[in-house]
């Protein structure tokens, strides 16, 4: 008899192994995956962005034409194909992780709202818009992993949710080949906390998908290499002026972002309700003319741009990171998916670009870093991810010290101009409209999911 019972134990501790391993290899294959799409994604965007150099440098007054027909393009693809794509796809991913109806996650997760992120975000990039890869990513990776989590028929809430946070800070390992950031901004960003169940998971999937990324592409850095420091003493005054200035310009960038959330006031907000799709072509031709006043570096992501400025090959203007920093509003207000972390970087390299000119004391390249992480940090207001994600993408660990305090100096001015982090404020706009009844018609672009949700939204901008 004890014989008989120690082979059923044994047969269904063998069935409950074979399980464990079953589910992780399925999660391990969806962290390759979202590897994989990351790539896949940089590489398109990478052919969109230059293509749309090749058509500036050809005829750059055909850009009038092409941004607003492709800016009116993507509106319409997102209203009538891929409701729910528009945005950076960050606030959605935060969301998620607070959304206690599964209905929504399902929707708001979709694969078919993933792909069309890819999509529209690289028709974005190939018209000329001021947007990033890089925070779509992670919420292709999101719903790259929560596929993955029904598939395996996670019931447990905390699971799934441990899923879709691995997935998003996946998304922003492979995106940006920084998985220290992923992690970081895991903890920072998407959940605010780290629980040692869901640890494991985050941490398995960052590597995977970073591996994944650099088995395909190599061990880059984002930015290359930089070997600048900045010691102790009258170098430090970079650090107070650039955390001043990132502070000021990304406090006011989140803050005007987030009112714009809530919808554009007056006449033209009227304008902008009824009919969208004009919107975005006027929003096109908007960016067609800061284009020109730009002579086209205003255009697409703006990484050659940053990375020439961090490398001290190229000097660009005042009115450079002015008329980026319009570039982004706008392109952001049209309502089209796209991120803000590039442009964003972007912005920030010509702050501290123009502010090296006036401080001799301080190495040129290393005043750029700081400008870079100040006004990355004044914009999201995290200020341990946004001193990683640059320490990783330079590939230069003596100037963390700097980039840490400027992050904490930024952060702390631009709360003072927005006191609700930008992501975390247009995620609760997406969860204030889903919880909205039907008959309240919403105002902000969060509000869109690829079905009718428990609200019926209507589009208007979103990060």
């Amino acid at each position: 008899m004890r014989r008989k019972n120690r082979i059923m134990y044994l047969r269904r501790s063998a069935r409950v192994t074979t399980s464990q391993w079953r589910r992780t290899l399925v999660y391990w294959v969806g962290a390759v995956c979202v590897g994989l799409a990351a790539v896949g994604f940089a590489a398109a965007a990478n052919w969109a962005s230059a293509m749309c150099q090749h058509v500036v440098t050809w005829n750059r007054w055909a850009m009038l034409v092409i941004i607003p027909s492709g800016l009116a393009l993507s509106t319409w693809l997102t209203r009538t194909f891929f409701k729910g794509a528009q945005g950076s796809g960050i606030p959605q991913t935060i969301a998620t992780l607070h959304i206690g109806n599964f209905d929504i996650v399902d929707r708001v997760l979709s694969l078919k709202v993933a792909f069309g992120k890819i999509v529209l975000t690289t028709i974005g990039l190939l018209c000329g818009a001021s947007i990033g890869r890089e925070g779509p990513t992670v919420q292709v990776g999101a719903s790259i992993m929560h596929a993955f989590s029904r598939m395996m028929g996670q019931s447990n809430i905390a699971a799934r949710r441990s899923m879709i946070l691995a997935g998003g800070a996946a998304g922003v390992s492979a995106a940006f080949n920084t998985p220290l950031a992923g992690i970081v901004f895991a903890i920072e960003e998407l959940s605010h906390s780290f629980e040692q169940r869901t640890s494991g998971t985050t941490l398995t999937g960052v590597v995977l998908s970073g591996v994944t990324a650099i088995a395909l592409v190599g061990n880059y850095t984002y930015f290359g290499h930089t070997d600048v420091d900045v010691p102790i003493g009258t170098a430090w005054i970079a650090v107070l002026t650039c955390g001043i200035l990132g502070g000021l310009a990304g406090g006011t960038f989140s803050a005007i972002l987030i009112r714009v959330s809530y919808g554009i006031p007056g006449l033209l907000g009227r304008f902008t309700k009824k009919n969208p799709i004009a919107f975005a072509a006027l929003c096109g031709l908007i960016l067609a003319i800061i284009g020109l006043f730009s002579k086209g570096a205003t255009y697409g992501t703006g990484y050659e741009q940053a990375r020439a400025i961090i490398a001290g090959t190229e000097h660009y203007p005042a009115s450079f990171f002015i008329y980026k920093y319009l570039a982004t509003i706008v392109s952001y207000c049209s309502g089209i998916p796209g991120g803000l972390f590039a442009p964003s970087l972007s912005i920030g390299a010509g702050i501290g670009g123009w502010v090296e000119q006036f401080l001799p004391h301080t190495t040129p390249g290393a005043v750029v870093l700081l400008g870079t992480v100040a006004y990355f940090c004044g914009t999201v207001q995290a200020p341990l991810t946004a001193t990683i994600i640059v320490m990783e993408m330079c590939d230069n660990q003596q100037v963390t010290l700097a980039l840490l305090a400027t992050s904490f100096l930024a952060f702390g001015v631009s709360r003072m101009i927005c006191p609700q982090p930008l992501y975390s404020a247009l995620a609760d706009r997406f969860m204030e409209a889903n919880d909205r009844p039907a008959t309240t018609t919403p105002r902000s672009q969060t509000e869109m999911p690829s079905k009718p949700l428990p609200s019926t939204p209507e589009k208007t901008p979103e990060a």
